[in-house]
């Protein structure tokens, strides 16, 4: 039971964290209010929402409990009276998004998982649900798009949900999965904001 107020907790967190980063976005392009709550709302609930309509999820998830669009709404308008507070915003921006990243990558696989899907659909779930709020947020703020940057992130994600499906089929408690999971994604996506790694690039060759 403690442990999934624990997860309820997470899940609340992730749509935190990306509201944050949407709205952080916001504060950057200097947007109105409206522009804030805009922002912090796509990338809150954008994953998730997109994870249930290809799930046929009925109600989707914000749908059947509004508190987590109102809690979206809200922190996005307490964003709009204190972005000036961090140093760097992009920074800030970066890590709240790495924490996202980690815990939706979990939340969307196993969400996936407990309905019934494959193994495969649900890892491909848990990057959906980490990483499409992020590419709405880049593309309503006029931002390059995160998951085009050199460093690791769509990796990340799929790096943590793929350690929650394989911890799960190897019959882990639960717990420790999850655990494990998010420490991996945040871990690796921190790794990367931190030491700039990325995945190798594609180098032209001369024609023969």
């Amino acid at each position: 039971m403690v442990f999934e107020s624990a997860v309820a907790v997470l899940d609340w967190s992730g749509a935190i964290v990306f509201a944050i980063s949407g709205a952080l976005v916001a504060s950057r392009k200097q947007m109105d209010i409206v522009g804030f709550v805009l922002l912090g709302t796509a990338t809150g609930i954008g994953g998730g929402t997109l994870r249930d309509v290809l799930l046929g999820a009925n109600p989707i998830f914000w749908i059947d409990a509004p508190a987590y669009l109102i809690a979206c709404v809200v922190v996005s308008g307490i964003v709009f009276f204190t972005a000036h507070i961090p140093q760097s915003r992009y920074k800030v921006l970066l890590w709240f998004d790495a924490l996202g990243l980690g815990i939706f990558a979990v939340v969307g696989a196993e969400k996936a998982l407990l309905i019934g899907t494959s193994p495969t659909i649900a890892v491909a779930m848990g990057v959906i649900t980490a990483t499409f709020g992020g590419i709405l947020r880049d593309l309503l703020g006029a931002e390059s798009p995160v998951v085009l940057s050199r460093e690791i992130y769509v990796t990340a994600a799929l790096a943590s949900a793929a350690t929650f499906v394989a911890g799960s089929a190897l019959g882990l408690h639960r717990e420790i999965a999850i655990v494990l999971s998010l420490l991996i994604g945040f871990g690796l996506r921190g790794a990367a904001i931190q030491r700039g790694w990325s995945l190798p690039r594609y180098r032209s060759r001369p024609e023969h």
